[in-house]
């Protein structure tokens, strides 16, 4: 399944290999990804793996993984995920290039995955985590109407050794 969202200022489009660069400029970034648990990528190669894993799951006929590039001005600004789980669930995941933050693109590019998800693949709940100390992202989920169920220990960021808290944030639809 091809898709592709538009907001008034945003296009997502199925992460492919075309974003390969744009994509590595964040997501091998140790400052844009300090709170990531998966990030930063060490290499191009590493990200090349993400992009490809990527464009399987947009040709499987039993798509569980949705990853939009986000296009803001015509530029790739950062990526969008949505993972469907069990009992119509999904989690969201989020990450704005640097020179991108701060500009609502990621409430923005949010809200429109939870309309897609919500009307086209029934979609009840959604859940997001966080490290704790990234006020931006949990300030988002707050924006998006998701309220914070638990704190956690044991988060464990690939760019630092230290263990951290964790945030999970949730929005339930009748």
């Amino acid at each position: 399944m091809k898709i592709e969202l538009k907001t008034d200022r945003l296009t997502l489009v199925p992460m492919e290999l075309k974003y390969l660069e744009s994509t590595h400029s964040y997501a091998g970034n140790t400052e844009n990804t300090k709170f990531m648990m998966f990030l930063p990528n060490d290499s191009l190669e590493e990200t090349r793996t993400f992009v490809l894993r990527c464009q399987e799951q947009w040709a499987s006929d039993n798509q569980t993984s949705f990853e939009f590039a986000i296009i803001y001005e015509g530029k790739h600004a950062g990526g969008i995920s949505l993972d469907l789980l069990e009992n119509n669930t999904a989690e969201l995941g989020w990450i704005i290039h640097r020179d991108f933050q701060r500009k609502g693109i990621a409430t923005e590019a949010a809200t429109k995955i939870i309309q897609f998800a919500r009307e086209e693949l029934r979609v009840k709940k959604f859940i997001a985590h966080c490290d704790a100390e990234n006020v931006p992202s949990y300030r988002t989920m707050e924006k998006l109407g998701m309220h914070r169920v638990s704190e956690s220990g044991g988060r464990r960021n690939k760019s630092s050794d230290e263990e951290r808290r964790e945030y999970l944030y949730e929005m339930k639809f009748a």
